[in-house]
Protein backbone atom coordinates (compact mmCIF):
# COMPACT_ATOMS: atom_id res chain seq x y z
CA UNK A 1 0.00 0.00 0.00
CA UNK A 2 1.30 3.68 -0.56
CA UNK A 3 1.85 5.79 2.70
CA UNK A 4 3.52 8.71 1.22
CA UNK A 5 3.72 10.63 -2.24
CA UNK A 6 6.41 13.00 -2.46
CA UNK A 7 7.28 15.76 -4.90
CA UNK A 8 9.76 17.44 -7.15
CA UNK A 9 9.66 21.34 -7.31
CA UNK A 10 9.89 22.95 -10.40
CA UNK A 11 8.03 21.96 -12.98
CA UNK A 12 5.94 20.01 -10.86
CA UNK A 13 4.33 21.99 -8.04
CA UNK A 14 4.82 25.34 -10.45
CA UNK A 15 5.70 25.76 -13.67
CA UNK A 16 8.28 29.02 -15.03
CA UNK A 17 9.18 31.15 -17.95
CA UNK A 18 11.30 33.46 -19.13
CA UNK A 19 9.38 36.40 -20.53
CA UNK A 20 11.27 38.68 -22.73
CA UNK A 21 13.52 40.96 -20.96
CA UNK A 22 13.61 39.00 -17.62
CA UNK A 23 17.04 37.83 -18.04
CA UNK A 24 18.73 40.97 -18.38
CA UNK A 25 16.34 42.29 -15.71
CA UNK A 26 17.88 39.72 -13.55
CA UNK A 27 21.98 40.22 -14.61
CA UNK A 28 21.33 43.76 -13.29
CA UNK A 29 20.11 42.83 -10.46
CA UNK A 30 22.78 40.35 -9.86
CA UNK A 31 25.14 43.36 -10.83
CA UNK A 32 23.63 45.36 -8.47
CA UNK A 33 23.45 43.08 -5.72
CA UNK A 34 27.12 41.93 -6.05
CA UNK A 35 28.06 45.69 -6.13
CA UNK A 36 26.33 45.70 -2.74
CA UNK A 37 29.14 43.34 -1.33
CA UNK A 38 31.79 45.33 -2.59
CA UNK A 39 32.38 43.06 -5.47
CA UNK A 40 31.97 45.25 -9.31
CA UNK A 41 31.58 43.21 -12.29
CA UNK A 42 33.73 44.92 -15.63
CA UNK A 43 30.60 43.57 -17.52
CA UNK A 44 27.02 44.51 -18.95
CA UNK A 45 23.85 42.78 -18.38
CA UNK A 46 24.00 41.77 -21.69
CA UNK A 47 27.18 39.74 -21.72
CA UNK A 48 26.24 38.84 -18.64
CA UNK A 49 23.08 37.48 -19.05
CA UNK A 50 24.55 35.82 -22.06
CA UNK A 51 27.42 34.07 -19.57
CA UNK A 52 24.85 32.82 -16.85
CA UNK A 53 22.58 31.21 -20.05
CA UNK A 54 25.77 29.03 -20.74
CA UNK A 55 27.27 28.64 -17.76
CA UNK A 56 24.17 27.15 -16.26
CA UNK A 57 23.76 24.55 -19.08
CA UNK A 58 27.84 23.73 -18.46
CA UNK A 59 27.39 23.18 -14.70
CA UNK A 60 24.05 21.35 -15.50
CA UNK A 61 25.58 19.30 -17.77
CA UNK A 62 28.69 18.60 -15.52
CA UNK A 63 26.23 17.73 -12.33
CA UNK A 64 23.89 15.43 -14.38
CA UNK A 65 26.92 13.39 -15.16
CA UNK A 66 28.38 12.76 -11.69
CA UNK A 67 25.01 13.17 -9.90
CA UNK A 68 26.87 15.74 -7.13
CA UNK A 69 25.62 19.29 -6.16
CA UNK A 70 28.66 21.47 -5.61
CA UNK A 71 28.75 23.56 -2.65
CA UNK A 72 26.98 26.96 -3.82
CA UNK A 73 30.07 29.48 -3.43
CA UNK A 74 32.22 26.99 -5.40
CA UNK A 75 29.11 26.88 -8.17
CA UNK A 76 29.45 30.90 -8.46
CA UNK A 77 33.38 30.97 -8.30
CA UNK A 78 33.76 28.07 -10.84
CA UNK A 79 30.66 27.79 -13.37
CA UNK A 80 28.20 30.99 -12.72
CA UNK A 81 30.43 33.70 -12.75
CA UNK A 82 33.48 31.83 -13.79
CA UNK A 83 34.66 34.74 -16.48
CA UNK A 84 35.36 36.99 -13.91
CA UNK A 85 37.57 34.83 -11.11
CA UNK A 86 36.07 35.85 -7.99
CA UNK A 87 37.09 33.63 -5.36
CA UNK A 88 34.96 31.11 -3.81
CA UNK A 89 36.20 32.48 -0.33
CA UNK A 90 34.65 35.93 -0.94
CA UNK A 91 31.54 34.25 -2.24
CA UNK A 92 30.86 32.25 0.08
CA UNK A 93 29.08 34.40 2.50
CA UNK A 94 26.26 35.59 0.43
CA UNK A 95 26.18 32.44 -2.41
CA UNK A 96 23.22 31.19 -0.74
CA UNK A 97 21.53 34.66 -0.82
CA UNK A 98 22.78 34.40 -4.73
CA UNK A 99 21.26 31.24 -5.35
CA UNK A 100 18.26 31.76 -3.99
CA UNK A 101 17.69 35.09 -6.04
CA UNK A 102 18.90 32.57 -9.46
CA UNK A 103 15.96 30.08 -8.34
CA UNK A 104 13.20 32.64 -7.33
CA UNK A 105 13.65 35.40 -9.57
CA UNK A 106 16.04 34.51 -12.56
CA UNK A 107 12.66 33.21 -14.20
CA UNK A 108 8.60 34.00 -13.39
CA UNK A 109 7.23 30.91 -11.48
CA UNK A 110 3.50 30.39 -11.40
CA UNK A 111 1.99 27.88 -9.30
CA UNK A 112 0.35 24.63 -10.85
CA UNK A 113 -3.83 25.11 -10.47
CA UNK A 114 -5.45 23.22 -7.34
CA UNK A 115 -1.97 22.78 -5.22
CA UNK A 116 -3.46 23.49 -2.03
CA UNK A 117 -6.63 21.66 -2.47
CA UNK A 118 -4.16 18.31 -3.77
CA UNK A 119 -2.27 18.32 -0.59
CA UNK A 120 -4.80 18.69 1.83
CA UNK A 121 -6.81 16.03 -0.04
CA UNK A 122 -3.57 13.94 0.23
CA UNK A 123 -3.23 14.30 3.40
CA UNK A 124 -6.90 13.93 4.65
CA UNK A 125 -6.14 10.48 2.66
CA UNK A 126 -4.07 9.58 5.37
CA UNK A 127 -0.88 9.86 3.44
CA UNK A 128 2.05 11.47 4.46
CA UNK A 129 3.87 14.39 1.84
CA UNK A 130 7.22 15.56 1.19
CA UNK A 131 9.63 16.81 -1.28
CA UNK A 132 12.87 15.67 -3.22
CA UNK A 133 14.49 18.75 -5.25
CA UNK A 134 17.50 19.46 -7.92
CA UNK A 135 17.97 22.69 -6.72
CA UNK A 136 20.79 25.12 -5.64
CA UNK A 137 19.49 27.20 -3.12
CA UNK A 138 19.04 25.94 0.37
CA UNK A 139 16.48 28.68 1.22
CA UNK A 140 14.06 28.45 -1.66
CA UNK A 141 12.52 25.36 -1.17
CA UNK A 142 10.91 26.20 2.17
CA UNK A 143 10.17 29.53 1.28
CA UNK A 144 8.35 28.50 -1.61
CA UNK A 145 5.98 26.04 0.46
CA UNK A 146 5.16 28.88 2.46
CA UNK A 147 4.59 30.98 0.12
CA UNK A 148 2.30 28.52 -1.17
CA UNK A 149 0.66 27.21 1.74
CA UNK A 150 1.97 23.77 2.00
CA UNK A 151 4.67 23.53 4.14
CA UNK A 152 2.70 22.67 6.91
CA UNK A 153 1.74 19.17 5.20
CA UNK A 154 5.53 18.22 4.13
CA UNK A 155 6.98 15.84 6.33
CA UNK A 156 10.20 16.05 4.49
CA UNK A 157 12.09 18.41 2.23
CA UNK A 158 15.37 16.63 0.88
CA UNK A 159 17.39 18.95 -1.52
CA UNK A 160 19.93 18.22 -3.74
CA UNK A 161 22.14 21.29 -2.23
CA UNK A 162 22.17 19.88 1.38
CA UNK A 163 22.55 17.06 0.68
CA UNK A 164 25.20 17.50 -2.14
CA UNK A 165 22.95 14.47 -4.25
CA UNK A 166 20.55 15.01 -7.45
CA UNK A 167 18.08 13.03 -9.05
CA UNK A 168 18.19 10.47 -11.19
CA UNK A 169 20.67 9.31 -8.50
CA UNK A 170 18.64 6.40 -6.24
CA UNK A 171 20.74 7.60 -3.48
CA UNK A 172 18.87 10.74 -2.51
CA UNK A 173 15.03 8.60 -2.91
CA UNK A 174 16.94 6.24 0.13
CA UNK A 175 16.93 9.57 2.13
CA UNK A 176 13.60 10.22 2.23
CA UNK A 177 12.49 6.36 2.69
CA UNK A 178 15.04 6.67 5.42
CA UNK A 179 13.68 9.70 7.40
CA UNK A 180 10.23 8.78 6.63
CA UNK A 181 10.90 5.00 7.94
CA UNK A 182 8.79 3.35 4.91
CA UNK A 183 9.92 0.40 2.33
CA UNK A 184 10.31 1.35 -1.75
CA UNK A 185 6.67 -0.10 -2.39
CA UNK A 186 5.06 2.21 0.07
CA UNK A 187 6.10 5.07 -1.84
CA UNK A 188 4.93 7.11 -4.77
CA UNK A 189 6.74 10.23 -6.24
CA UNK A 190 5.81 12.57 -8.69
CA UNK A 191 7.69 14.54 -11.12
CA UNK A 192 7.72 16.38 -14.27
CA UNK A 193 11.04 14.98 -16.42
CA UNK A 194 12.11 11.49 -17.34
CA UNK A 195 15.67 12.74 -17.16
CA UNK A 196 15.46 12.94 -12.96
CA UNK A 197 12.01 11.96 -12.09
CA UNK A 198 11.31 8.90 -13.86
CA UNK A 199 14.61 7.40 -13.94
CA UNK A 200 15.55 8.34 -10.24
CA UNK A 201 12.18 6.77 -9.38
CA UNK A 202 12.59 3.77 -11.43
CA UNK A 203 16.49 3.41 -10.06
CA UNK A 204 15.20 3.75 -6.54
CA UNK A 205 12.39 0.79 -6.88
CA UNK A 206 9.32 2.96 -5.75
CA UNK A 207 6.11 1.38 -6.33
CA UNK A 208 4.83 4.21 -8.58
CA UNK A 209 5.76 6.71 -10.51
CA UNK A 210 3.39 9.49 -11.26
CA UNK A 211 4.55 12.04 -14.33
CA UNK A 212 2.55 15.41 -14.67
CA UNK A 213 3.08 17.18 -18.06
CA UNK A 214 5.62 19.66 -18.44
CA UNK A 215 5.89 20.78 -22.14
CA UNK A 216 8.53 23.31 -21.10
CA UNK A 217 11.46 20.71 -20.33
CA UNK A 218 10.57 18.68 -23.45
CA UNK A 219 14.38 19.37 -24.78
CA UNK A 220 15.74 17.82 -21.25
CA UNK A 221 14.73 14.75 -22.54
CA UNK A 222 15.29 14.74 -25.72
CA UNK A 223 17.05 11.18 -26.56
CA UNK A 224 15.67 8.76 -23.69
CA UNK A 225 13.10 6.77 -24.51
CA UNK A 226 9.67 7.10 -23.10
CA UNK A 227 8.51 3.24 -23.76
CA UNK A 228 12.29 2.31 -21.43
CA UNK A 229 11.76 5.09 -18.70
CA UNK A 230 7.91 4.94 -18.37
CA UNK A 231 5.90 6.71 -15.82
CA UNK A 232 2.83 4.85 -14.47
CA UNK A 233 0.88 7.99 -14.67
CA UNK A 234 0.82 10.88 -16.97
CA UNK A 235 -1.45 13.84 -15.72
CA UNK A 236 -2.08 16.99 -16.53
CA UNK A 237 -3.57 18.61 -13.38
CA UNK A 238 -2.62 18.07 -9.72
CA UNK A 239 -5.79 17.16 -8.73
CA UNK A 240 -5.73 13.90 -10.52
CA UNK A 241 -3.25 12.72 -7.75
CA UNK A 242 -5.82 11.98 -5.22
CA UNK A 243 -7.92 9.62 -6.98
CA UNK A 244 -4.47 7.32 -8.63
CA UNK A 245 -3.16 6.74 -5.34
CA UNK A 246 -7.01 5.80 -3.70
CA UNK A 247 -7.21 3.17 -6.88
CA UNK A 248 -3.57 1.80 -6.37
CA UNK A 249 -4.55 1.27 -2.77
CA UNK A 250 -7.81 -0.16 -3.31
CA UNK A 251 -9.50 2.83 -1.96
CA UNK A 252 -13.22 3.99 -3.00
CA UNK A 253 -12.78 6.18 -5.98
CA UNK A 254 -12.30 9.56 -4.92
Amino acid sequence: MIKAVLFDLGGTLHTSSSPEGRDLWFAQRLISRLEDYGIRLDTTPELLAQRLRRNGEIYKHASEQDLRELPAARIWSEFYLAEYQIPQERLAPFAEELSFLYDYERVRVMRRPHLAQTMEQLHQMGLRLGVISNIISQSVVPHFLREYGIHSYMETVITSCETGIRKPSPEIFRLAERQLNLKPEELAYVGDTISRDVRGTRAAGWRLMIQIRNPGIAHRDVGLDPAVYRADYCIDDLAQIPGIIAGENGWPRI
